[in-house]
């Protein structure tokens, strides 16, 4: 036997198998709330327009354009290009805005752990 082991004494591991245990339980616990309020973001939608409400983008939770409205008296054939930046400006602040959302909702879960990706 090595030196300062004892017969039938097992070599402590210095993992704290039950502590190990509760975290893993913690973990996963935190995971499953994820989930449910990664669904509950999904399930959401921002309204947001553009040239004073020419444009107006809907964008859902999963970051998908759920309605666009143009009023035609914006429609030019002669300046598409100004329609297009409109719609951009509008789609681009609705994704801003769920990703803003988003952020909050998980930082509220995370406290502040620093998860990448969340």
């Amino acid at each position: 036997m090595g030196k300062g082991m004892r017969a039938g004494k097992k070599p402590s591991s210095g993992m704290g198998g039950g502590s190990m245990q509760k975290q893993l339980q913690q973990m996963q616990a935190m995971q499953r709330k994820m989930e449910m309020l990664q669904a509950e973001i999904d399930e959401k939608e921002v309204e947001t327009t553009a040239g004073g409400g020419a444009v107006t983008a809907v964008v859902n939770g999963k970051k998908e354009i759920v309605r666009l409205e143009i009023k035609p008296e914006v429609v030019d054939p002669d300046d598409v290009e100004m329609l297009q930046d409109l719609i951009m400006v509008a789609v681009n602040e609705g994704l801003r805005q769920i990703d803003e959302i988003s952020s909050a909702e998980m930082g509220k879960l995370t406290g502040g752990l620093g998860i990448p990706g969340l």
